[in-house]
Formats: structure tokens, C-alpha cells, sequence
């Protein structure tokens, strides 16, 4: 019996569409410790969904938020700066508007990358961070993914007049996200539809995004968790292992079973890493044994 991913409408009982500093939209859930939760290119927050309630219920805030040119925030308008320097801005007004000081940071791919960066910038108190972006071992893999991208976007595009149909079957969701999840068949069809649209909606974004490879070194100055998904069909994993060369000094660990945004395919794994790297920073203990 194929398992569908528990997308259940995640209401915010604060702003639920709130729009702060830089207009970054976010949701913000529970109470306790905050967690930021950060998507990676062409995503949205509701691809969250599956793990906030998890999340809550260990007596957590959640906040999730989309990113410049994604979702429901407005455009990527980086005014000449370079994207490290524009996203970091980007991340440190929306914590102050939020009146939210050094939260756990939790990022997907590029939203891995900004959670890192936030740590190098005294923006978080721990990071924990699913397949995230910058260790490239050599110019192709950054390459390889920019072509990805370009091309899944531009299938996305000839295939957007018959999506509506198409996300209503598991084939139709293994076409347009088997290069990102390994079960495309636990996304439900409104969510599904609705990320197949924010990918197109995402293009102008995508594009500046991409426009150089950046690269993270480290060292870190907070306790961090890196999590390699098993089957990255996007970030291979055998970067994982340039992460644990780069970044000795975090707990390294491999997702089994789930692809490069692994919420979906797996919500109680996902929340696990979570909880247990944030349990490992509350007690000081972010390197690996």
C-alpha cells in the first residue's frame, strides 16, 4: 500500500501570511524555542508541512518561510549584490522583525547554505542542515545542477497547460518530482500542483540565483548537524562526505531511504534529525562522536 505524506493545512495561529522587513511571507506555529525552517531553489514553505506539527508538538515555534521570488514572498530584487550577502540581509531583518534572537536554523539545499551562512554570522544558535548546497567537490557538480534545473524548469513550463491533470496521478507527480523526492506518489495532488506552479513562478529567481557556485568552508561556530539524503538525485551524496572534510567539527549522518527534499518521503525521519540536533546543541554537543 503506496503512504501518502501527511500534508494536513498547517494553520498558523500568528501571522499567517505576515510580510516583514524585506516582505519575506512566513508561518508561524506553537510555541517554545523557535525553529526556522528554510527551502531550498525552487521550493516553497509548504513543502514543510509534513514535519511542522511533529515539530510543535515537542514544544517547538516553527516558523517557515519563502524565499525572495518563491511562494507568496515578492520578487528576488538583490540591487547589484552578490546572493550570499543579499540572502544573509534578507534572513537578518526578518529575525529582527520577528524579535527572535539566534534561533535553530533548519535548511533544505540552498536553504542549507543560507542556515549556514546565518551561523558564520552570529544569526543562529545551532544549524541543522538537509543536503545543503556549497560543497561542490569541482565546478561540474555545480554545473550539473544549474543544468538540471534549467531543464526540469523548462519541461515544467511545456507540460504547465496539462499539470492540473497530470498531478492527479503517480505517474504525472514521478514525471514532474521524481528528480527531487523518491516516493513523488506520497505528495498529494494540491500540493503537488502547487509546487509544480511556484517552480514556474520561481523561474526569474532561480535564474539570478544560479548565476555563480558559491562554496562554504567553515569552521562553524555553533553546533550543526549535516543530513545527506540516501538517493540526492540533486546534490549527489558523495558530497556529503566534502562536507565531513570541510566541516569535521559537525555531526555528519545519512537519511535513508529519502531524496534531495526529504520531507515528503519521510516526516518522522526529517523531524528526528531535527529534534535530536537541536537536543545536541541544547547540551553542547554538535560534533560527531
Amino acid at each position: 500500500m503506496s503512504r501518502v505524506a501527511s500534508f494536513e493545512p498547517v494553520i498558523a495561529d500568528r501571522f499567517l501570511l505576515a510580510k516583514v522587513g524585506p516582505m519575506l511571507a512566513h508561518e508561524r506555529h506553537g510555541a517554545g524555542s523557535p525553529i526556522v525552517l528554510i527551502h531550498g531553489i525552487g521550493h516553497r514553505r509548504q513543502g514543510w508541512d509534513p514535519i511542522v506539527p511533529l515539530l510543535v508538538a515537542a514544544g517547538h515555534e516553527v516558523i517557515t518561510v519563502d524565499l525572495p521570488g518563491h511562494g507568496e514572498s515578492p520578487a528576488y530584487d538583490a540591487q547589484g549584490k552578490d546572493v550570499k550577502t543579499y540572502l544573509a540581509e534578507v534572513f537578518d531583518e526578518l529575525y529582527d522583525d520577528l524579535g527572535i534572537d539566534r534561533p535553530h536554523v533548519v535548511g533544505n539545499s540552498l536553504g542549507g547554505l543560507i542556515a549556514l551562512q546565518g551561523a558564520m554570522n552570529g544569526n543562529a544558535g545551532s544549524v541543522t542542515c538537509l543536503s545543503p548546497a556549497g560543497f561542490w567537490k569541482n565546478d561540474l557538480d555545480f554545473l550539473y545542477v544549474r543544468g538540471l534545473f534549467r531543464t526540469m524548469i523548462t519541461a515544467a513550463g511545456l507540460l504547465a497547460p496539462v499539470a492540473p491533470r497530470l498531478m492527479k496521478h503517480t505517474f504525472g507527480k514521478a514525471l514532474g518530482f521524481s528528480w527531487l523526492v523518491q516516493h513523488p506518489g506520497r505528495i498529494p495532488e494540491d500540493h503537488a500542483l502547487g509546487d509544480f506552479r511556484n517552480m514556474l513562478k520561481a523561474r526569474p529567481a532561480v535564474k539570478q540565483l544560479f548565476q555563480g557556485a558559491y562554496r562554504f568552508e567553515g569552521p562553524l561556530p555553533v553546533p550543526a548537524t549535516i543530513a545527506w539524503a540516501e538517493h540526492d538525485k540533486v546534490l549527489l551524496p558523495y558530497q556529503g562526505r566534502v562536507a565531513e572534510q570541510r566541516l569535521p567539527e559537525a555531526f555528519h549522518t545519512i537519511m535513508k531511504g529519502v531524496g534531495h527534499v526529504p520531507m515528503s518521503d519521510n516526516p518522522e525521519l526529517v523531524a528526528r534529525v531535527i529534534l535530536e540536533s537541536v537536543a545536541r546543541a541544547a547540551k553542547g554537543t554538535g560534533a560527531a562522536a
